[in-house]
């Protein structure tokens, strides 16, 4: 439901003819309320779908989350308007508006897959059903004042409690319906069944409400009618939900190519495996590149050979659930222990059962000196200084280590920084607890993003870490494909725009690290001071004059 705050006037005046409800007044009142509780869970549903499944496709959950909320209340607001022309007829509008909104809502997360599936974008349709869902979610509140005061009217109730009646339904539905996406619909069903489900409960809501209540009051083709509408829209919500599967299938192919080897869901994202056997894979985590079989040997030689430059004994690795840079870390025979802390145990998993992904990685999760814990990595670094045990499940060793301690070497193989939900892995307290658990001398190196096309993502990577009192060394690789693409490109399976990899070697303590970059590594290269300046500059230039650089990285102004 909704927000919108109709006044009492909005009740219909007495209308002539009107068959008394078939059941006491008490009753009927109760069963509108349901009504509106299940329509307000329902609708609230809708909008998480909008916005999670957009977040999903298009990336940058705050700018979806801002559009599809925005335009939702607008819409609101004009479809409370529009209901107005429906106060005569509220009973077969009302049930009629259920049935369309289950329709549009229960079809949406569908629809916007579909629509970045085979048409390459998504926005259009993010807008168009924000508007749809929220002009039918307006209208609900005003025809349902009309309802509701028609029967308490007979109860001689005044309008201001049966206002506030209304809108307590409402709000305690929105919170029933705010709660069951995440923690029941999402990870029991899936978005796309999740939206089918709660579009099948609307309509039978909304059609049983009006049917048992208010029957009376519709004429034979008004019953029928709505009885056709509701069964039209089931059928329609049924049919999705059996090929359901089917459907996801072709989207994937169209999206990855027809090379894809393993999707699965995990409890954290979605896993996406493509290439043919025998071949290095593509790893695809949540739609996007983040291993490009054919060249992460750069990216992941580039990010952790020059921070092994000095001791080495014990390596902490943040993210990096491939194996792909604990592979590198492992080709120095004097590190005694590695520490990977990973938040997805599904990717671990596939790191070592697929034999394309476990060969690429060169089976590291086999070596005794490796270490899993599953769990949050700014959390982990949190808890690691005061605690015997960080928190997350960590796994069984052959070799005896200490949980905790001091790093002499910090690898952040994290999620791309312009990617949303990555941001708190790039603020300046995360950098701040990675140097907690640094040895002396210790050295962190860190992914900043492409510094060619986001420089300024790349430099407030840079700042951060500057402003926890780190010094640090700015330097680059390059490859024919960024193992950190926006998403996939749906005709060569690659990177979408091939780019540098930024990155920073960095030192507790404000003096700068040496960087001593490996002969045989020939894409990695070190910035001359002009390319630096040049690049800090135009950074620079994507800022208010006056305001201090903000130490958040936003991938809405990441470049």
């Amino acid at each position: 439901m909704g927000v919108i705050e109709a006044p009492p006037s909005l009740a219909a005046p007495p209308a002539r003819g009107q068959a008394p409800p078939p059941v006491r007044q008490r009753t009927g009142r109760f069963v509108v309320l349901t009504a509106v509780f299940v329509c307000a869970a329902c609708g609230l549903v809708y909008e998480l779908e909008l916005v999670a499944l957009a977040s999903y496709l298009i990336g940058d959950s705050v700018t979806q989350a801002s559009v599809v909320l925005s335009v939702m209340v607008f819409a609101m607001g004009v479809g409370s308007l529009l209901a107005k022309r429906l106060r005569y007829r509220a009973a077969v509008g009302f049930g009629l508006v259920e049935a369309a909104l289950a329709l549009v809502g229960g079809c949406s997360a569908l629809a916007l897959y579909a629509t970045f599936a085979w048409l390459g974008e998504s926005r259009y349709a993010l807008v168009a059903f924000s508007l749809g869902i929220g002009v039918l979610i307006g209208a609900e509140i005003p025809l349902l004042m009309t309802l509701i005061q028609r029967i308490s009217r007979r109860a001689e109730q005044d309008a201001g409690g049966t206002v506030a009646d209304l809108f307590a339904a409402d709000y305690v539905g929105a919170l029933i319906g705010g709660l069951a996406f995440p923690f029941l619909l999402l990870p029991w069903l899936g978005q796309l069944t999740s939206a089918l489900l709660t579009g099948a409960v609307n309509a039978v809501a909304g059609g049983a409400m009006v049917l048992w209540l208010f029957g009376r009051d519709l004429t034979a083709r008004g019953r029928w009618s709505l009885i056709a509408a509701n069964v039209l829209v089931l059928g329609v919500l049924a049919t999705a939900a059996v090929l359901v599967d089917d459907f996801e299938q072709a989207a994937r192919r169209a999206v990855y190519g027809e090379r894809v080897r393993v999707a699965v869901q995990t409890e954290v994202q979605e896993v996406v495996l493509t290439g043919a056997r025998g071949e290095p894979p593509d790893l695809f985590l949540d739609g996007r590149l983040r291993v490009s079989g054919r060249d992460e040997h750069l990216y992941h030689q580039a990010l952790v050979h020059p921070a092994m430059r000095g001791p080495h004994a014990r390596v902490l690795v943040l993210g990096g659930g491939d194996g792909l840079a604990v592979r590198e870390v492992l080709r120095y025979d004097d590190v005694e222990s590695v520490t990977v802390v990973d938040l997805d145990e599904g990717v671990v998993r596939l790191a070592r059962t697929d034999p394309e992904l476990s060969t690429l990685n060169g089976r590291a999760y086999t070596d005794p000196r490796v270490r899993v814990v599953y769990a949050d990595a700014f959390r982990w670094l949190r808890e690691a200084a005061g605690r015997p045990e960080p928190p997350g499940r960590a796994e069984p060793v052959a070799r005896a280590e200490p949980a905790t301690g001091r790093y002499d070497v910090v690898i952040s193989d994290l999620p791309d920084p312009g990617i949303t939900a990555s941001t708190k892995l790039y603020a300046q307290e995360f950098y701040g607890l990675a140097a907690r658990v640094l040895a002396g001398g210790g050295r962190l190196a860190v992914h900043a993003g492409p510094m060619a096309s986001r420089p300024r993502t790349y430099w407030t990577v840079d700042a951060t870490l500057r402003a926890a009192g780190f010094g640090t060394r700015p330097y680059c690789a390059t490859g024919r494909a960024s193992g950190f693409a926006d998403g996939p490109d749906r005709s060569t399976g690659g990177s979408t725009t091939p780019h540098d990899w930024g990155l920073v070697l960095a030192r507790p303590g404000g003096t700068p690290p040496e960087l001593a970059l490996p002969a045989d590594v020939p894409a990695l290269r070190s910035l001359a001071p002009a390319v630096l300046a040049a690049s800090a500059e135009r950074a620079e230039r994507t800022r208010l004059p006056g305001l201090a650089p903000s130490t958040l990285v936003h991938p809405r102004y990441g470049g």
